[in-house]
């Protein structure tokens, strides 16, 4: 399956689990295109001072892959700084959130794999 990018859903969440400010999240695959247990495939974009808040990830897990801006992650309680080309899988019951504490958009792709 081809898909341009203009044939992608677009949608922006404001103060997405009780983050800050708003996050785009264009899907990149919808769930019901994809036949492996993914519930999420997406570039999530998130201006300076803007977050996606603390949540937990049961009986799935959470890919998050860096690809331009500056982040801090709390994964799990192990606060840390991720930059392009960083990566943080979080799943298994933990939790985590991520904050653009940059002065650029944070841009990063967002994976969520789907336990048996």
């Amino acid at each position: 399956m081809l898909k341009k990018m203009e044939d992608m859903k677009k949608e922006i969440r404001e103060r997405m689990r009780d983050g800050k400010g708003s996050v785009e999240i264009r899907h990149i695959f919808t769930q019901d295109e994809l036949t492996g247990k993914c519930r999420l495939f997406a570039r999530v974009t998130l201006g300076p001072g803007c977050s996606i808040g603390t949540h937990t990830h049961d009986r799935e897990e959470e890919i998050y892959y860096i690809l331009s801006g500056t982040a801090t992650v709390d994964d799990n309680g192990n606060v840390r700084t991720l930059r392009p080309g960083d990566a943080v899988l979080t799943g298994n019951g933990a939790y985590h959130s991520i904050e653009n504490t940059g002065t650029e958009d944070l841009v990063l792709m967002a994976v969520i794999l789907l336990y048996d």
